[in-house]
C-alpha cells in the first residue's frame, strides 16, 4: 500500500542546511498499522507531512498504492489527499461555521464517496448521535477528535496517517479514541500510520518504527 524509497529531506537554517530525514526507507501494508516513535526534532512530523504531500522531498520515493506522489504537482499531490489519504492531526481542523453532522460528511463529499449507511454507523460508534446539530465550539475535546477520526474514516481513505492524535485528550478519552480508530481501520482495511511519543500507545499498533538522527531503525 505504502512505500517509501530513501527519503532524503533536508531545510536551510541560519546555522546552515539541517538533514531531518537520511534515506529513510518504509512499507505498510493493506489494514497494517504502525507507529512512528522517536525524540522531538527527530523527523517524524517531516516524515507524516512528506507522505501527505503536504511538503516535497530533497530525494527519494513515495508510493501510495502503486502511484509516485512525490512525481505530482501541487495540484496532484492535493487530489490524492482528497480521494486516497486520511489525516488527524492534533489540531482536529473542524470547520467551525459546520454543525457534527456537515463535518463528518465533508471530506466523503469532496472525495465523491459519500456513504449513508457507512456514515450511520460510523456516527452510532463513534458516540455522536446526540452530537450532529451542534457545532464544534460547543463539543469536549474528545468528542472533536471522535467527530475528527469520523470525518477521516468516512471518505474510506486507502491509507489513514495521524499526528499525536491524542496528543490533546486526557489518557482515558485518548485510549477510547485510539481504541475506535483502529476497530475501524481493521474494518476497513486502510493501512494506518501514526507519530506517537507514547511507548505505551505504539505497543497497540503492529509495528513499531524509530526516527533517530534522521534514520529509520
Amino acid at each position: 500500500m505504502l512505500i517509501v524509497d530513501k527519503l532524503t529531506k533536508t531545510y536551510n537554517t541560519p546555522q546552515g542546511p539541517l538533514t531531518v530525514l537520511r534515506e529513510v526507507d518504509l512499507s505498510l501494508k493493506s489494514g497494517e498499522t504502525a507507529a512512528l516513535t522517536g525524540e522531538s526534532g527527530s523527523g517524524k512530523s517531516t516524515l507524516l507531512h512528506l507522505i501527505a504531500g503536504l511538503d516535497a522531498p530533497d530525494s527519494g520515493e513515495i508510493r501510495l498504492n502503486g502511484e509516485n506522489i512525490t512525481a505530482l504537482s501541487d495540484s496532484g499531490r492535493a487530489a490524492i489527499r482528497r480521494q486516497k489519504l486520511g489525516l488527524v492531526f492534533q489540531q482536529f481542523n473542524l470547520i467551525p461555521s459546520l454543525k457534527v453532522v456537515d463535518n463528518l460528511a465533508f471530506q466523503a463529499r469532496i472525495a465523491d464517496r459519500y456513504d449513508t449507511a457507512w456514515l450511520n454507523d460510523l456516527i452510532e460508534r463513534l458516540g455522536l448521535s446526540d452530537l450532529l446539530d451542534r457545532y464544534p465550539e460547543q463539543l469536549s475535546v474528545g468528542q472533536q477528535q471522535r467527530v475528527a477520526v469520523g470525518r477521516t474514516l468516512a471518505a474510506k481513505p486507502l491509507m489513514l496517517l495521524a499526528d499525536e492524535p491524542t496528543g490533546n485528550l486526557d489518557e482515558a478519552t485518548g485510549d477510547e479514541v485510539l481504541a475506535l480508530a483502529l476497530e475501524l481501520v481493521s474494518q476497513t482495511g486502510c493501512g494506518f500510520l501514526m507519530v506517537t511519543h507514547s511507548a505505551r500507545l505504539a505497543a497497540l499498533l503492529d509495528r513499531r518504527l524509530t526516527l533517530s538522527n534522521g534514520r529509520l531503525l
